[in-house]
């Protein structure tokens, strides 16, 4: 499909920096295809949905994965900046780079330095050890295992999305802003910002309801971030994300299908990760490695009946996924009412509760 069919035009207000107190503030749109839109409120959430339904989470957790350091040759230094984005060993990262033109195979890079070139820290080195396109390198670190993780705890950032970061820096909210409630697996560099929005007294709620809590996990990698530069999908590459459903997980959502309740995936991520495990039998297996599916409109869904998540960018592979779920018409129609209202765009913004394109 052509890419500019997910082209909209979004005004610089409609964009979140920070996110709504409390979180289950935000604004939910609820999107029905060939029904009125509803204007509604996150906390309402348990009004929308049924005893034995269950809502699957992405129970990853964000890490600091953005470096500053400097690559020294022939005297010569240059300042870098990292966004690490796929674990690859316990002392390898897949990652950006930028400046990636003077960055060589073999070169050196030691981390520390703050985005205003102070405090340049010793003890986090790394090797260039492959180069790809597209300012893609892996680093070979000098630490391993839990000394690599700590130290990139102690002088990494957080990757805040760009439409935040070139706005304001990143600040001591955002360490817990970007962070889920429930995130407990270390290793994305983005949150999955659908489970922003939930606080313990909207889970205490839907406890109440019967309404079931499920698991899954996907490293949500710097890729997401990534403008579709091609002109047609067909010529878009993903990049893959490391995930995993356990069998526990699987069995459980087939039996909630199965009893004729519906699966909720709470953001893309939980949704691709699921369509990544599920066959087209729509018997979702256990799950782990890598995934870089790409979902447009014509896909079949075989997972999941409804889908949370939050308004994504133009001409986005997140804006192409909610397309083929609930149908680009209707999708274009629900962007429009919610830059028109004045909903909060991307990762801090409002969100939204599709239902399915039943057109086949």
């Amino acid at each position: 499909m052509r890419v500019d069919l997910f082209d909209f035009e979004l005004p610089e207000e409609n964009i979140a920096l920070r996110p709504a107190r409390p979180r289950d503030a935000a604004r939910l749109l609820v999107v029905r295809q060939g029904e009125p839109l509803e204007d509604r409120i996150v906390r309402e959430l348990p009004d929308m949905l049924r005893a034995g339904d269950a809502l699957v989470f992405n129970d990853t957790k964000v890490i600091p994965a953005q470096l500053f350091g400097e690559r020294v040759r022939d005297g010569v230094a240059a300042r870098i900046g990292v966004t690490l984005h796929m674990r690859e060993a316990a002392d390898r990262w897949r990652a950006f780079v930028r400046p990636a033109k003077k960055l060589q195979l073999g070169d050196r890079i030691q981390f520390g330095e703050s985005a205003d070139r102070a405090c340049l820290l010793a003890g986090l080195a790394a090797t260039v050890a492959e180069k790809g396109d597209a300012g893609e390198v892996v680093l070979a670190f000098d630490l391993s295992g839990p000394a690599l993780d700590e130290a990139i705890a102690s002088v990494g950032h957080i990757p805040l999305p760009p439409y935040i970061a070139s706005k304001r820096h990143e600040d001591d909210e955002d360490r817990q802003d970007y962070q889920t409630i429930y995130a407990r697996e270390e290793g994305a560099v983005a949150a999955p910002t659908a489970g922003l929005h939930f606080t313990p007294n909207l889970f205490a709620r839907l406890d109440a309801l019967g309404v079931e809590r499920h698991f899954v996990t996907l490293h949500v990698g710097a890729g997401t971030f990534l403008p579709v530069k091609a002109d047609d999908t067909e010529e878009h590459k993903m990049h893959a994300e490391i995930g995993e459903v356990s069998a526990a997980t699987a069995d459980a959502l087939n039996a909630v299908r199965a009893r004729g309740n519906r699966v909720i995936a709470v953001g893309t991520t939980s949704l691709r990760l699921l369509e990544s495990a599920a066959g087209e039998d729509k018997i979702i297996r256990p799950f782990r490695g890598p995934t870089s599916i790409f979902i447009t409109p014509g896909y079949r869904f075989r997972a999941i009946d409804l889908l949370m998540t939050n308004f994504h960018l133009p001409r986005s592979t997140l804006f192409m996924l909610v397309s083929a779920f609930a149908g680009l018409e209707t999708m274009r129609a629900a962007y429009e009412h919610a830059i028109a209202t004045g909903y909060r765009f991307y990762s801090y913004g409002d969100a939204s509760l599709l239902f399915p394109n039943e057109t086949p």
